[in-house]
């Protein structure tokens, strides 16, 4: 997945109110519980039927790297969908996002001014209609791309135009060379 995406990810875990199952069994007897058999697991986890039954069983403990990677993502995909959902909509109605990121970021405007773009360090809280923005195009499948370009077009109205009070004449924002970038909600 993309930068944005997990970070977005991130920021929606941090409201679970219980922790994900930590051991492959449990983790592997919640999926079979939520797609309601071993057959739909196993295939989504690319391994076969007995091998999920071992693990429901606790046969098995300690699964190779990749199958504890695609097992742990694929639980926390569904946990909590409830407290997930109640915390984007938090978010996207009266909350906002704020994204903490160290990125070159620079501007197009007119001739005269410094655009260059320079290497930044900003914390910045953005609106409620930014944050459902964000999680609107996330759920559709947007890109790392468009996902960069909502967040360019927040940091333009919120950072450089502090929501219509100077800058008026800054066209677009460049955000590029991310380094670090984090979202809390």
């Amino acid at each position: 997945m993309s930068m944005f995406g997990n970070g977005l990810d991130a920021a929606v875990q941090k409201a679970f109110t219980r922790p994900v199952p930590k051991s492959a069994g449990a983790q592997m007897r919640y999926l079979v519980k939520q797609l309601k058999g071993t057959k739909t697991v196993a295939q989504m986890l690319r391994v076969s039927q007995c091998t999920v039954e071992r693990y429901v069983k606790d046969q098995i403990k300690k699964p190779r790297p990749d199958l504890a990677a695609r097992l742990e993502n694929e639980v926390k995909k569904r946990w909590q969908p409830q407290i997930r959902a109640k915390a984007r909509q938090r978010a996207a109605r009266t909350g906002g996002i704020v994204i903490d990121t160290r990125a070159r970021i620079g501007y197009t405007a007119p001739i005269g001014t410094t655009d260059e773009g320079r290497l930044r360090h900003l914390t910045v809280a953005l609106p409620p209609q930014y944050a459902a923005r964000l999680f609107d195009a996330q759920e559709q499948g947007a890109s790392d791309q468009q996902l960069r370009e909502i967040a360019a077009e927040a940091l333009k109205e919120v950072y450089f135009q502090d929501g219509g009070r100077r800058a008026g004449s800054l066209e677009e924002v460049r955000f590029t060379d991310i380094e670090h970038l984090d979202f809390e909600l």
